[in-house]
């Protein structure tokens, strides 16, 4: 797992913003590589050969690295304790402990700490996100409904 990264500074944004649309061109130029593309290096020109599933990854780390946003890398079998979760999740560590203990996210006990998977995590933001577009897609059947949209 890769520590948080500090928010990306101008030059990197900018390096990113340049990168982004090259990448996806690429990728989506080349379907035929499913599973491994040739990437060259700047230095030695040396061609390495890269999983194409790590460059998708990458097309969403530039992504957010264009956009101002700082990245972390977490493996879905990584356990993040309650602290690194809530940080994941934009809650308190408080209102994290109150999900985990209603069901809402597994997670085991090592000792007297809770262990949360990354995996279990990103489940249930999965789950909450598709909780959240289907209150919103009610909501504008009600407007639609009664004559407000």
């Amino acid at each position: 797992m890769t520590a948080p990264s500090a928010y990306p500074d101008a030059d990197e944004a900018r390096a990113a913003q340049a990168a982004l649309p090259r990448l996806r061109r690429y990728l989506e130029d080349h379907p035929e590589n499913p599973t491994s593309v040739p990437v060259v290096t700047e230095d030695d020109r040396e061609e390495l050969v890269l999983p194409r599933a790590a460059l998708e990854l990458l097309l969403g780390v530039l992504a957010h690295m264009a956009a101002g946003r700082g990245v972390s890398i977490v493996p879905a079998h990584a356990e993040l304790t309650t602290q690194e979760a809530a940080d994941m999740l934009n809650v308190s560590r408080p209102y994290l402990i109150g999900l985990l203990n209603a069901g809402e996210i597994e997670f085991r006990m090592v000792g007297t700490h809770r262990r949360v998977r990354a995996d279990s995590l990103l489940d249930y933001l999965r789950r909450d996100d598709q909780r959240r577009r289907e209150a919103a897609d009610e909501l504008s059947a009600m407007n639609r409904e009664l004559g407000l949209d």
